[in-house]
């Protein structure tokens, strides 16, 4: 098989690189998606993406290709560049300039028109040159429609076709809005097509907290906010993350969720088999059919603002049933600043203030477990912890007790 810069299945790119930046350094021997070779022309097409970001140590087990960037000196993304390398055929780049230089100049013609000049104007010229079909054609200016390249309007029986180029628009002016799009926005990727007609695209942005990886999650994405705006109901193809098993489901799809900590995406949609509000990772998510529109949509999203009112994370714990936690805390005369974080870290629970250096947090979640991390960022503050999850209460206790066997005792305890 030939090595080619350009592919057909975004998907398998996506596991590739997917392999060498999260789950990384892996040998030629030791990856198992495809043969050696694949393996091989694989590397070689993403390194003539991203072959400056690239590194390798040798070891025991072999060579190890992985990613690594540093945010401090890339102002922007680089895994943008994998979605600009799609494949064409030669028929696809001929009639993309006969189509688009018929219409040059403001023209507006009939498909009929145009398939006839493509053949008098240009291919009649050339000996042993083909000849599309007007279906051929009219394929191909549907689907330049639906790109955003053409517009067209019926008159009668026929479809006119023109151009939708606005060469009064200045994007210089947006340059620095596009560079911070592309990189703060979850379809970032739109803006980096955008900078990519620019002259002198800006670098004025560098991000310390960058989660550049789930731009490879953009054309999924895409599809599902396509079709919450149209209020479709969907098909996903996924695949496990844990046990690599390939399962569809079908759903009403409602929100996207994006973790603060890891830049992790998800989905929340209503799944018409087990009646219960899901989430879906978006790397796990394979391909997104979208199917009929939801005649029931506001009921869906009705319940999926029930459902978020008791959400701490992503996590519904294994029946649904919600925990109540109670956290009282203390601070001193000069540390308001505790009490305004837990304002403003609360999410959908309550901090009441008791006396002048006493407050109480409380919440009803899902899954108390998800909350523990947070809890420990207060510990030394800690008065008492109460929930009605006992394990939740137990591991908090046991994290305490080998805090202190790691650095001797002190300070009061949890009560």
């Amino acid at each position: 098989m030939a090595y080619s810069e350009l592919i057909k299945n975004f998907q398998r790119i996506r596991n590739y690189m997917r392999e060498f930046y999260v789950y990384g350094l892996k040998s030629r021997e030791e990856y198992r998606l495809k043969s050696a070779r694949s393996y091989d022309n694989e590397r070689r097409r993403i390194e003539s993406w991203i072959g400056s970001y690239m590194s390798f140590r040798q070891d025991a087990s072999g060579k190890t290709v992985f990613l690594s960037v540093d945010s401090r000196h890339i102002p922007h993304n680089p895994l943008h560049r994998a979605f600009k390398a799609k494949s064409f055929t030669d028929k696809d780049i001929t009639l993309h300039f006969y189509i688009m230089d018929l219409l040059d100049g403001g023209g507006v013609l009939s498909t009929r028109e145009i398939a006839g000049g493509i053949h008098d104007r240009y291919l009649s010229r050339f000996s042993g040159a083909f000849f599309p079909d007007e279906s051929t054609v009219r394929k191909k200016l549907r689907e330049y429609e639906a790109l955003g390249l053409l517009r067209s309007e019926k008159r009668g029986r026929e479809v006119f076709y023109q151009r939708t180029d606005n060469p009064a628009f200045r994007l210089d002016a947006w340059a620095d809005a596009l560079a911070f799009f592309s990189e703060e926005n979850p379809l970032g990727v739109v803006g980096s097509f955008l900078i990519d007609k620019l002259g002198s695209p800006s670098d004025a942005f560098r991000f310390k907290h960058h989660y550049i990886l789930h731009a490879l999650d953009s054309d999924i994405l895409c599809d599902l906010l396509l079709a919450i705006d149209g209020q479709r109901a969907v098909e996903l193809a996924v695949k496990s993350l844990r046990s690599g098993r390939d399962y569809r489901r079908t759903v009403c799809p409602l929100k996207i969720y994006i973790s603060t900590q890891s830049g992790r995406q998800y989905l929340l949609g209503y799944h018409y088999s087990s009646r219960h509000m899901v989430f879906f990772r978006l790397d796990a998510i394979q391909k997104v059919t979208a199917g009929n529109v939801e005649k029931h949509y506001s009921k869906y999203l009705e319940y999926q603002e029930k459902f978020d009112r008791h959400l701490w994370g992503v996590s519904t714990g294994p029946d649904y049933n919600l925990d109540h936690i109670e956290m009282t805390v203390h601070f001193g005369p000069e540390e308001e600043f505790i009490l305004r974080r837990l304002q403003r870290e609360k999410r959908h629970g309550d901090v009441e203030r008791l006396d002048a250096e006493t407050c109480r947090f409380s919440a009803d979640v899902y899954d108390a477990a998800e909350m523990l991390p947070w809890l420990r960022t207060f510990m030394g503050r800690i008065v008492s912890l109460r929930c009605t999850s006992q394990a939740v209460e137990d591991l908090f206790r046991e994290d305490l007790a080998r805090m202190e066997a790691l650095y001797g005792g002190g300070g009061d305890a949890v009560q």
